[in-house]
């Protein structure tokens, strides 16, 4: 299962991020999913409570968008939406199209709660 192994290294990613800014726990983390990423949120979502198993984002919740697929034409130069299978130009309906947006998976955000907050509840 490789969304496992993308669990790791966004987990490693997280951790990363909630040291530097003095975090002590991780709240809600956020993912923009891109349909032609090659990674399945449904396994994604399966795969993070492993990856996540006592870590500051143990308890975290993953939040988990879909990207559009957008193109943009080298004829008439329109930047449109498109579907995996079909990506022609929206605007004029050719081919000679080159991918924009739907094929990455980013980290949108991060929630963090800081160590003081936690002292306090």
């Amino acid at each position: 299962m490789h969304e496992f192994s993308v669990c790791i290294a966004l987990m490693q990613q997280v951790q990363q991020i909630a040291r530097e800014h003095g975090a002590g726990r991780v709240e809600r983390i956020r993912l923009q999913v891109g349909p032609l990423s090659g990674v399945e949120a449904p396994l994604l979502q399966h795969a993070w409570p492993l990856a996540a198993a006592g870590t500051l984002a143990e308890d975290a919740e993953l939040v988990i968008e879909s990207a559009p697929i957008r193109v943009q034409c080298s004829q008439c130069g329109a930047e449109t939406e498109a579907s995996a299978n079909r990506l022609l130009c929206g605007a004029c309906g050719d081919f000679r199209t080159r991918l924009v947006s739907g094929d990455e998976m980013l980290l949108a955000d991060l929630e963090l709660s800081h160590i003081d907050q936690q002292r306090a509840q």
